[in-house]
């Protein structure tokens, strides 16, 4: 399918006392309707920055941003602040990670959603009131008529990420941007809003862009993988081959981090030793080098981001593909190994 969303070496930079943080670096992908694009890495890899760069909102004095981020055609990095405001909400909307923070404490949610109608629509009040409890209803908030007069603290955590989810729905947008929209919920109301997300992907073909740091979400509604690092993308594949055939060495290190079930007991997951690079000086080479037990000579030269024998599956690694498959399997797991000799 053609891109409805295509993202090329999108870059983002913040002037500060201490200098230019680069906190996206050469970004790029594409998003196709109906896809769930799946965005992982640590903290600080710049997986926040880059969503949110998509729809104007890192736009600030001391911001620089290159490339382009072409929606339909139209490239909305150049698009002036008027015309995005009309995109931004309309046709790409975003759901952010903590709800309570999100929602506004002292309004009823139910004027909220109808504030978000309103100032898109030419509606009158008791119209869009009335679209809020449909939209409420739409992702499971039971008695909505009710609920719709309630604030956000009368909200339980799933119940705020729901309101969230209805009100980036409220104009039937064909993009939306789910930053971490599972955090600090348990896994029941986690699995309900993966349901839920997963339900209006199918009956809406609507695409997304979800962020996070579990895997087992990941695995359970993306299509298609990016795993960033320190401000650009380090692997690039279909949800198969991301778990079966990852071929980047901090993937394998995410990978190391999950408990599988068969685990001896007592023994200790693997782990990425020390800690990312700061974004105010990245190394001249690699950037996952200073941390990778599989580091050689080699690294001290940016690799570049290509596929692997003329396949869509896209690794920045000088590691040969060949050696990768022996140096990421320790005892049928998936996990780093010690370095190899140079």
């Amino acid at each position: 399918m053609s891109p409805i969303l295509e993202v090329e070496d999108l870059r983002v930079g913040f002037t500060t006392e201490d200098g230019v943080v680069r906190a996206v670096d050469g970004v790029s992908f594409d998003l196709a309707a109906g896809e769930v694009l799946a965005i992982v890495g640590e903290s600080g890899s710049g997986k926040s920055v880059t969503a949110q760069t998509l729809i104007g909102l890192t736009r600030a004095p001391n911001a620089t941003i290159s490339g382009s981020v072409r929606f339909h055609g139209q490239d909305l990095v150049s698009l002036g602040d008027n015309d995005l405001r009309r995109i931004r909400g309309e046709d790409i909307a975003m759901v952010f990670q903590d709800p309570m923070t999100s929602l506004n404490p002292v309004y009823r949610v139910g004027d909220q959603i109808a504030e978000m109608i309103r100032a898109h629509r030419d509606v009158s009040r008791a119209e869009a009131r009335d679209r809020a409890v449909e939209l409420l209803r739409s992702v499971g908030i039971p008695n909505p008529e009710r609920r719709v007069r309630d604030y956000p603290h009368e909200f339980s955590g799933g119940m705020r990420q729901r309101v969230m989810i209805a009100m980036a729905l409220s104009l039937e947008p064909t993009v939306l941007i789910a930053d971490e929209p599972t955090t600090a919920l348990d896994v029941t109301i986690q699995a309900q809003i993966l349901r839920l997300l997963d339900d209006l992907n199918a009956q809406r073909d609507l695409a997304v862009i979800l962020i996070t740091h579990d895997l087992g979400v990941v695995a359970e509604v993306a299509d298609r993988v990016v795993v960033m690092y320190a401000g650009h993308v380090v692997e690039d594949a279909a949800v198969d081959e991301i778990f079966y055939d990852p071929q980047h060495p901090y993937t394998w290190g995410l990978f190391g981090s999950l408990a599988p079930l068969d685990a001896p007991q007592h023994s200790r997951l693997p782990q990425i030793g020390g800690a990312p690079p700061s974004l105010l000086s990245l190394p001249t080479g690699c950037r996952f080098a200073p941390r990778c037990p599989h580091a050689f000579q080699a690294c001290s030269e940016p690799p570049p981001l290509q596929a692997r024998a003329g396949g869509a599956h896209l690794d920045r690694c000088w590691l040969d593909p060949a050696l990768k498959s022996t140096l990421r399997d320790v005892d049928g797991r998936i996990g780093l190994r010690k370095p190899v000799a140079s």
